[in-house]
């Protein structure tokens, strides 16, 4: 007899060819959303994407080169997302309220969704204690709306750094989805266990790790040019299968990636192309919306 195998718990088993059927606001199939990821980091503390290598504390190259992206790329993004019309989801850590409060601004004066990224992507949450985690979830939540005037509905934990109570503390807060999850290319509910020992259940709305400029240019190697590839490739696999049933795309970017000079052309390239070619299928929309619209539905899924 074998050991069983250990589980989260939060779901079951449901392959996508046999889940109950359903569309997108007016009739649409493909839901897309395009978030952008606002990080903050401590000076003098090790932690985030790097450049080369990292280097000792103060990493005054890698600091400086994520900084970029809040300073010089982020505008340069908004302003193409401006041009093509296009909606976006600022996940935004809430110390950037703090210290760049012209970032949350900018976000809100587009009408942007905003969704909680933690406190800082200097902090691996899912090493906290519950308790202290619990209240950075909060913290988050606390500052964000202050600034922004919206109370965050969704959460992306930094560096997807989650403990195993993560659902369950988002539930707590009043958080209505999560996105830590690249598991499906639909939305998945999630069982949550509440201190008093009732059930309950949160929303996890998928967020690309394939379609993230990180993993690719940071842990692949991969440049501008092939990541620009990868969203058209997606998109035209998705507009031809979402006839059969609705799906979720995320296109997950970073400021100092793909903000950078020498490959924003390639992003230009690759949204232009999407909205162009999206017809009444594609529905160009944020995860909150998405979240909102799925909850909405009778499913038994």
């Amino acid at each position: 007899m074998t050991d069983p195998l250990s589980h989260h718990d939060r779901y079951g088993y449901s392959p996508i060819i046999q889940r109950p059927d359903f569309s997108w606001p007016g009739g649409g199939r493909l839901a897309v959303y395009i978030a952008i990821n606002i990080e903050w980091f401590a000076f003098d503390e090790p932690g985030g994407a790097v450049l080369a290598s990292a280097n000792h504390a103060p990493d005054v190259l890698n600091h400086a080169w994520r900084d970029y992206g809040n300073r010089v790329g982020l505008w340069r993004m908004l302003d193409l997302l401006d041009r093509l019309d296009l909606p976006a989801a600022g996940l935004l850590n809430g110390a950037v309220c703090d210290h760049a409060p012209q970032i949350p601004e900018a976000f809100v004066a587009r009408g942007d969704e905003i969704v909680a990224h933690g406190w800082t992507n200097s902090t691996e949450p899912g090493k906290m204690s519950r308790e202290d985690e619990a209240r950075m979830l909060a913290q988050s939540r606390d500052r964000l709306a202050e600034k922004t005037g919206q109370r965050p509905e969704g959460y992306l934990a930094p560096l997807i750094s989650e403990s195993v109570h993560t659902p369950d503390l988002l539930d707590a807060a009043g958080y209505s989805y999560l996105m830590d999850w690249a598991h499906d290319e639909q939305p998945v509910w999630f069982d949550t266990k509440r201190e008093d020992g009732s059930r309950s259940r949160i929303l996890s709305v998928p967020y690309p790790q394939e379609i993230n400029d990180v993993p690719q240019i940071i842990g692949r190697r991969r440049e501008g040019a092939e990541f620009a590839d990868m969203i058209r490739s997606a998109y035209a696999l998705h507009q031809r299968e979402c006839a059969q049933r609705p799906v979720v795309m995320g296109i997950a970017l970073h400021p100092y990636l793909m903000g950078q000079a020498h490959r924003f052309e390639h992003l230009e390239r690759a949204l232009s192309r999407l909205k162009a070619q999206a017809g009444p299928e594609t529905w160009f929309t944020t995860p909150g919306q998405i979240a909102a619209h799925y909850s909405s539905l009778e499913l038994d899924a």
